[in-house]
């Protein structure tokens, strides 16, 4: 199976591993592709997880009836394996009933002891 990421890899070899806790992701953009994953595999605990400590929500619940369907990351900066920080603009596809339409955001990362985190967000500029 395909890994909902859009990577191009299968999910065993993609973001399962780090979902799964076994890995971490070495740039921010590929944990922003977990995320998505995480999202799109209804996985709350592991997007708490790779939410930092500063900005990240005491629970969180996610929407059964979403259906995420595609990630296309518009722009990085920064973010790389020797990098403290990132950005990742991302454009997320999503099925809510009859509904499709897309969310844009630009999102922050840290990296603190070789662990990459997501920090907050801003609503991206439409295309």
């Amino acid at each position: 199976m395909r890994c909902p990421c859009n990577s191009g890899d299968v999910y065993d070899a993609c973001c399962h591993p780090l979902l799964m806790g076994e890995g971490v992701a070495p740039t921010a953009v590929r944990l922003m592709r977990s995320r998505f994953t995480a999202f799109a595999t209804g996985d709350a605990a592991y997007l708490l997880r790779s939410w930092h400590p500063s900005t990240r929500p005491d629970e969180l619940t996610l929407d059964p009836e979403t259906r995420w369907t595609r990630l296309d990351i518009l722009d990085t900066v920064a973010g790389g394996p020797f990098d403290s920080t990132g950005i990742v603009e991302f454009e997320a596809f999503y099925r809510e009933g009859t509904l499709r339409t897309s969310m844009r955001e630009r999102s922050s990362f840290i990296r603190e002891d070789r662990i990459w985190s997501y920090v907050d967000g801003t609503p991206g500029q439409p295309i």
